[in-house]
């Protein structure tokens, strides 16, 4: 059970702040967001705040927003329709009904004869009572259309996610993956805060109970100096010369309180890969520094970027296997074996996890952000935007390959965990 709320509360987490960034930088553009969603498949909890919905769905596999001009909620009223309209305190139209008009008796019944709520914001036809006079309406900036008892609101072009300009587009699209590696840095940032971050020095730091240096006499915070009077200067150092000599007994020279003391350890022999090498039980220092934690979060964002992106780069080298790739299943597993480690772990595993979102969402793949951002570079070159029907297509079918994807991994996963 541990297990299973820390990873609806990780992938809670990940998805939340990806889709946030959408959301924030959308709305800063004016483009109306219709809907917040967490999960796919059909609504589990859902309230509305402003103009946008916020739904938690059944299915945790990702999230999205729903922009104006990017959904299918567009109704068209082409002439001849019979709508209901009912007027704000400005005369203006702020609700178009579309059906069940028996239920709003107060509703002014129109036959339309044109409608642009889009640009113009007009509607003109005539009046049921009336058929002889042609009337023209005004329709409010905010203004609604009621069908089947809901309300859809109704989103002018300039509400609209393809009336903004490339750069606010852009950045609305890749605000999502940004805020990802955002909040890596801001883990490893508050981790290096309460916890410590390490630092490369030849110190001992925690020992463990059953360790080597734990039954020689080492101590945390111990410098060593030498090892079997070769000088040693950093934790590489002290570690390569370790690992090399399972079994076999060392002269640690350190120092302690400012004395120097030289200290006998036989590392224990562990097989690591078909290879022995030599532990002694102890891990890599740790430092606390609240203006120190930024520059090392922002140092292990950046490798933790690059050891995912050479892993990637794999796929195009051939070096590759299904097994490399996890869906939900797999990162469940490795979210249990984590979880055994304590929540320091859990919360680093949750860095990672948030840069793997990030990089992954990057990648040019249709359906993806990253295919999204691809169609602006080519709309930046050619100077216009690709056929948007075109670009649809290609997403769909992207979408459509992800899924299968999605399911030939998860079967993978399932098979080697469970079968």
């Amino acid at each position: 059970m541990n297990t299973v709320i820390a990873f609806i509360i990780i992938f809670g987490v990940l998805v939340f702040v990806h889709e946030l960034g959408h959301l924030v930088f959308a709305k800063r553009a004016g483009i109306l967001c219709r809907e917040f969603a967490i999960g796919f498949g059909p609504k589990v909890f859902t309230f509305k705040k402003n103009e946008t919905v916020y739904t938690i769905r059944l299915l945790p596999i990702g999230g999205f927003v729903r922009m104006a001009g990017e959904d299918p909620e567009t109704i068209e009223l082409k002439p001849g329709y019979h709508v209901g309209l009912l007027f704000n305190s400005a005369g203006e139209v702020n609700k178009v009904i579309v059906n069940n008009k028996e239920k709003f008796p107060e509703a002014k019944m129109l036959e339309v004869e044109h409608a642009d709520l889009e640009k113009e914001l007009v509607i003109r036809g005539f009046e049921l009572s009336d058929e002889e006079t042609l009337r023209e309406y005004k329709v409010a900036e905010e203004a609604y259309f009621v069908m089947d008892g809901q309300e859809i609101q109704n989103a002018p072009y300039n509400r609209q996610f393809g009336s903004k300009t490339l750069w606010q587009r852009t950045m609305a699209i890749f605000a999502g993956p940004m805020m990802n590696f955002i909040l890596a840095f801001v883990i490893f940032a508050f981790l290096g805060i309460v916890h410590g971050y390490p630092v490369n020095d030849a110190v001992i730091g925690q020992l463990t109970e059953d360790g080597a240096a734990q039954d020689a006499g080492l101590r945390q915070g111990d410098k060593v100096v030498a090892i079997d009077d070769s000088s040693v200067a950093s934790w590489e150092e002290l570690v390569s010369v370790i690992q090399a000599n399972p079994n076999k007994e060392l002269e640690f020279n350190i120092t302690r309180d400012g004395e120097s003391l030289s200290i006998p350890v036989t590392p224990k022999a562990e097989t690591v890969e078909d290879k022995s090498i030599g532990i002694i039980g102890v891990y890599m220092p740790m430092e606390k520094s609240f203006l120190g934690s930024f520059p090392k979060a922002a140092t292990e964002t950046f490798n933790w970027s690059k050891e995912i992106v050479v892993g990637l780069g794999k796929l195009i080298t051939g070096q590759f296997s299904l097994d490399m790739l996890s869906g939900p299943v797999g990162i469940y597993k490795s979210t249990e074996v984590v979880a055994e480690s304590g929540v320091i772990m859990l919360m680093r595993w949750a860095a990672v996890l948030s840069i793997n979102l990030g990089i992954i969402n990057l990648l040019p793949i249709p359906a993806l952000d990253g295919g999204r951002l691809m169609f602006f570079a080519a709309e930046a070159v050619r100077g216009k935007p690709v056929d948007r029907h075109k670009e649809g297509l290609v997403h769909f079918i992207g979408f459509a390959l992800l899924m299968l994807l999605m399911l030939v991994v998860t079967w993978n996963d399932i098979q080697k965990f469970f079968l």
